[in-house]
Order: structure tokens, then sequence, then C-alpha cells
């Protein structure tokens, strides 16, 4: 329908023969006073036009293995493309009718000016209800919404003289960003690189980090496919990596792989050298003391301990609870804190009466009551 049609469709009532003209000012006269908002206006000309919400369109979905998929999307109004390599965004799809969220690290890397494109990368998982969509179902075209890029896990302008990667599975996406963004300054340092992955073909970026570390006479690349050659060993290090001691290192995978290095980097005391990424929250840290949690307009209460979340015991409780990234990226499950107190599992903080709190990633200190 073009933009004369849609212009004069709500007069058609009173459409008059012979007066395209007429009903054309009689349409656009219903549409301006229509209870819409400019941004509504704004999504009927372009959808990533928007002045409510980061917005973006898929423009490709390119498969990077059988269970894999890069999705480059087209980012809309206030997006910033200047981000750090290395930190990851929010992305919500709407499907049967809900919005589901989830963050993914980015793999593209950092532009200034007129490419207004990113891309991530993301593998499907088997309880992976939305990483399986967008790696088997997601088509060119559509609209998704986005939350701003962040994450300490970047690498710094310039990056140091030596670098360690330590990365397996999907842990491989973010240190595609800094690999890719390094490549593209010209500014490629000291790297050795040790990915894992259970075969050669379920390695992310093969072919590319291969040719990288050709291009690079500094860069050393270790591929390690541990369905033939068993994971790889931390006692090995000094082998591969004589030095690693005294590397800034990046490290990105499965949460017993992190552990161990954490452990191996505490116990050599050079723990501020490391730099982790988690594609979870880690409960391990921080929690509240346990409570019991009342859902105020629900009418139900539980009792908890402090490792469960608000969202979990609401669910536990049977309590409609609002979530989306589950993971303290896309605040759909923020909640109003009507009495008593609750701590962030992701840094210790604690926020009492009176504070919006993102139920995901909150558990209770003591006894405490949600408006929901």
């Amino acid at each position: 329908m073009g933009f004369r049609e849609w212009l004069a469709r709500p007069a058609k009532e009173v459409a008059t023969a012979g007066r395209p003209g007429l009903n054309m000012v009689r349409g656009a006269l219903a549409r301006a006073t229509t209870p819409l908002l400019p941004d509504d206006y704004l999504h009927l000309i372009n959808p990533l036009w928007s002045a409510r919400e980061l917005r973006g369109r898929v423009v490709e979905v390119r498969p990077e293995t059988a269970d894999s998929a890069t999705l480059v999307i087209r980012t809309g109004w206030g997006f910033s493309t200047d981000y750090a390599p290395g930190q990851y965004i929010g992305i919500g799809l709407l499907l049967d009718g809900r919005w589901h969220w989830r963050s993914y690290s980015l793999t593209s890397t950092p532009v200034r000016g007129s490419d207004r494109t990113i891309s991530i990368t993301v593998k499907a998982m088997p309880e992976g209800f939305l990483s399986s969509h967008i790696v088997g179902g997601v088509e060119p075209g559509t609209v998704v919404r986005l939350a701003e890029p962040q994450g300490n896990f970047a690498l710094p302008e310039p990056p140091p003289e030596k670098l360690l990667f330590l990365t397996a599975g999907s842990g491989i996406t973010p240190i595609m960003s800094m690999i890719r963004t390094m490549d593209r300054r010209g500014a490629v340092p000291d790297v050795v690189h040790v990915h894992s992955a259970p075969t050669v073909e379920d390695m992310m970026f093969r072919t590319e980090l291969e040719e990288f570390a050709s291009r690079h006479g500094q860069v050393r690349l270790q591929l390690q496919a541990t369905r033939t050659m068993g994971k790889f060993d931390l006692a090995e290090l000094d082998q591969v990596c004589p030095d690693w001691r005294e590397r800034q290192t990046w490290a990105c995978g499965p949460a017993g792989m992190l552990e161990d290095i954490e452990a191996r980097w505490r116990e050599e005391q050079i723990s501020e050298a490391l730099h982790l990424e988690r594609f979870a929250v880690d409960r391990s840290g921080y929690g509240g003391d346990g409570g019991t949690v009342t859902f105020a307009r629900s009418g139900k209460s539980i009792a908890v301990d402090g490792a469960t979340t608000l969202l979990e015991a609401g669910e536990k409780a049977g309590v409609q609870m609002p979530f989306g990234c589950r993971m303290g990226i896309c605040q759909t499950c923020v909640a109003p804190l009507t009495s008593g107190a609750v701590r962030d599992l992701r840094n210790g903080r604690q926020h009492e009466e009176g504070a919006r709190v993102q139920t995901c990633v909150s558990t209770a200190s003591g006894d405490c009551t949600l408006d929901l």
C-alpha cells in the first residue's frame, strides 16, 4: 500500500468519488487526531525510527557451524556502534506474542560513521528456546529490540603488548570482536590463543582464526578438539606459553573451565591480570540471607534461601512474573520493593524499601514484599 492510499484509508467510509485529494485531507486529519504518539507515526514510516527504544533489523543470517549462526543487524536511531570489543548486547525477539530477551556478545568490530551494522553469533543450546529459534528460525527482515552494549570484558585501546586468550565453545564470540578489531586497526600485539571445542567441525570461526594466525607471525594459535585430544590441561601452559604469567589474559567458556583458571591465577598471585566473562549470573559470591518473600497484589508468600532469586521465588509461588533475559540485562523483570531489603547477586549491593529491583538477579535479604 502506497503512502497516498495509507493517508486516505481512515476516510474510506466517507470517501468522495472522484475527489482523491479531499479524501487524503480527510484521512490525514483522522490520523492526526488519533491517540498515537509521534513514535507510532515514525514506526509506520520506518520501524527503526524510534525514540522510545533501541531497535534493529536482521539483514543476514549466516551459518557458522551445524548449530550456530551469525546475525547481522542494522541498528536504528540511538544505538552506538562505537562500543568496546568484547562487550555484549541485549536482544529481544517477538515470539508467540511475547518479547523474549537474551544477551549475546558482539562479534563485529566497533565503527564510527555511517556503517550501522553489528553482528552477534549464537550457538543453539538444547535448553535454549531463544537460541534455537535464532539459529534455526529467524528470517532476514525481522525487527528486533536491542539493549545498549555493556560489560567490562573489553579490550583496551591500545591493547597490551602481550595477550593470552583461553576460550572454549561459544566463549570464542567476544574474543572474535577483539581479534577482528585489532586486525582492522592494524595493531596486532603478541598473542597466544588456545581455543577448545568438541570437534574441528564445532569450532566457530576456525578458518578465520587460522588465517589471522597465518597473516601475523606474532600470533600463535592452538586449536583443541576435545573429543580426540582431551580437554586442555592448564599444566600445559608452561609449554604452550612459557611467559603466560606475564600476559594479560582474557578467558571465556564453560563455568568449570573458568573456575579452574581463576583458581590457578589466584594460586600464582596474578589475579589482577585475568579477565573473565561468564555467560550466566554467578551466584557463588553474593546473595542475601533468605527470608519470606511476599507478593502483595497476588496475595502469595514463599520462604526461600539466599541463593534463590525473587523471580524464581515468584514462579515457585505461582505468581505471574514478568521476565526477559533472566540475567539482569533487559530490565523486563523490574518490580517495586514495597518493604524489606534485597541483595543484587552480581555485586552484593543491597536495595531497600522504595527501590525498583531486578527480580532475576536479586535475592531476599530478610523478609521482603514486592508489588506484584
